[in-house]
């Protein structure tokens, strides 16, 4: 059972703070530092200092790290030009030695777009499929050949397809609750198939709508590794929970029925009820990036119980 901690750094974060939550990450034996790919903030709060950029912060933690694995939930493909995303995802794996994990969606949140003079095109989806084709074709041409692509919104002809990650293959990630196309995208490229914020009922159900895609497609659906990201409250006792709730503008109550939240036990019960729809990585979403306490209660009293 995989643990991971998921940072949402356009609610307010410095890379510095981003820094040391990714070494407790490391330090206190989670799989993984993922972080999101917004450029406004959500809600309420001010957002200060600003937005951060997901590829040049992961770029930094490569240096800075030497174990964890990596990666965005999700990278927004209306963000960059899949060539150049190919390139960027590629560079920070070598830079990590090997450890980055690319999540991709279409992108959703307009007016971050407006924010920064980002082109909102109306047809997301299809271009998050040539962007998926592009990526990983240019990352599996040989070396000394060439890649082309042409399709209805991206064109490239005679590309060197370099440089190369240094993974013989870097993790890709897909994720969403659509009910077709999405299971369908998953089957053909997805390493692991993500759903967000989910209940068990719907996540059984959305997992199981990627598997039945996945066998059609011809692949095994056990080769796709299903994982779910729920926001994280976890305290010793009632006052602590109480606090980490009212600390990130929350109800005790909402958050343990749509999150993992309560006490240690109360967590781990909520993890196999999930882990019995398939789920094999849970990525906790952590608010209060000043809170390194609270990684450090669910590594030591929610990860022991699962490892």
């Amino acid at each position: 059972m995989d643990l991971r901690i998921f940072t949402e750094p356009q609610q307010g974060a410095t890379y510095d703070t981003l820094l040391a939550v990714a070494k407790a990450t490391e330090d206190l034996g989670f799989d993984a530092f993922f972080r999101s790919d917004h450029y406004l903030k959500m809600g309420s709060g001010d957002g200060l200092p600003g937005p951060t950029d997901a590829w040049i912060t992961l770029a930094g933690l490569a240096r800075e790290t030497r174990r964890i694995r990596l990666g965005t939930l999700m990278t927004a493909a209306t963000f960059r030009l899949p060539g150049v995303l190919a390139i960027q995802v590629a560079q920070v794996d070598q830079m990590s030695g090997g450890r980055v994990e690319l999540g991709l969606g279409a992108g959703w949140a307009e007016e971050e777009h407006k924010a920064y003079g980002i082109p909102f095109p109306k047809e997301k989806f299809g271009r998050l499929e040539e962007q998926l084709e592009i990526v990983t074709g240019l990352w599996a041409t040989e070396v000394g050949r060439t890649f082309d692509f042409h399709g209805k919104y991206y064109d490239l002809t005679d590309s060197p397809a370099l440089p190369k990650p240094a993974q013989p293959k870097i993790p890709v990630l897909i994720g969403g609750h659509g009910a077709t196309r999405t299971p369908r995208l998953a089957a053909r490229y997805a390493d692991e198939f993500n759903i967000p914020f989910a209940s068990v009922e719907d996540s059984e159900r959305q997992f199981g709508r990627v598997r039945a895609a996945a066998e059609q497609a011809g692949r095994k659906a056990d080769e796709i590794i299903y994982s779910n990201v729920l926001v994280a409250c976890v305290g010793k006792d009632d006052q602590e929970v109480a606090r980490r709730a009212a600390a990130i503008g929350r109800e005790v109550d909402e958050l343990k029925t749509n999150g993992l939240a309560g006490s240690p036990a109360e967590v781990v019960d909520k993890i196999g009820r999930y882990a019995e729809t398939g789920a094999r990585r849970f990525y906790f979403q952590i608010l209060d990036l000043n809170d390194l306490d609270h990684l450090d209660l669910i590594s030591s009293e929610v990860q022991a119980q699962l490892s």
